[in-house]
């Protein structure tokens, strides 16, 4: 972050890089989740009542959730990054 940051990258290019990695890997993480779920469906329906294991409202609610925490679990440490003075983040690398 320093060295991008000393070489003239944009706090906004910075901040996009970071949410950028950080949201691939919470939509690779949610889709293989997906999958399983879905792959489970036998052993899900004995343990649920009421709705059913393949419920989408309830697939696409639980998907948005858990993006929207990535989101903010990426974000803020993307906005502290951009804030941090580059001779001071060089020197801490």
């Amino acid at each position: 972050m320093g060295v991008r940051i000393a070489l003239g990258a944009t706090p906004g290019n910075v901040r996009s890089l970071v949410l950028k990695q950080a949201m691939l890997t919470a939509f690779l993480g949610v889709g293989l989740g997906i999958a399983g779920a879905f792959a489970l469906t036998r052993l899900l329906q004995s343990m649920l009542f009421g709705v059913k294991a393949t419920d989408p409202v309830t697939f696409a609610a639980v998907t948005l959730i858990l993006l929207m925490v990535a989101l903010l679990a990426a974000y803020i440490p993307a906005r502290r990054a951009t804030k941090v003075d580059p001779i001071i983040a060089l020197r801490y690398e």
